[in-house]
């Protein structure tokens, strides 16, 4: 499946969804199911604090990861994507999975308000392409757009 269909399908899913947890849930099952060689899929939620764990698929996660701390920590607080090659020379990776070598982080800011992060990772070195992580942009706008009406 293309990209384009993946995020006409993913529209579709996601719609309507019952509460944030239940759109956030569904959508990291679905990234699980079409995307390969990825070892964790999931979302940390901004407390107006630190960001905490939310809905995913892959192993036990950390729990919370404090803004500027990590991929994901820099992600949320640049608000911008950010992806790593290897992880394991990248000086702020917090290692939560001894088995990641590389991992994309897209931010989410719903109505200009830090939400929360996309955080995939993947036991393959520079296994994220331009492509993908457009994608993975694209995919992070349908569940912005659906939060945007449960935040309201």
């Amino acid at each position: 499946m293309k990209y384009e269909e993946l995020l006409q399908t993913a529209e579709s899913l996601l719609n309507d969804q019952p509460t944030e947890i239940s759109l956030l849930a569904n959508a990291s099952a679905f990234l699980n199911e079409v995307l390969s060689e990825m070892n964790w899929i999931g979302f940390y939620i901004y407390d107006g604090i630190v960001l905490n764990v939310g809905p995913f698929q892959g192993r036990a996660a950390c729990a919370t990861i404090p803004l500027g701390k990590g991929v994901c920590g820099e992600s949320a607080l640049q608000n911008k994507t950010m992806y790593v090659d290897d992880v394991l020379n990248y000086n702020n990776h917090i290692a939560c999975d001894a088995n990641s070598r590389s991992e994309v982080v897209v931010p989410m800011y719903v109505n200009n308000t830090l939400y929360g992060v996309l955080d995939i990772d993947s036991p393959i070195f520079k296994r994220f392409d331009q492509a993908l992580i457009a994608f993975l942009e694209d995919f992070t706008q349908i569940l912005i757009k659906q939060l945007t009406f449960m935040t309201v």
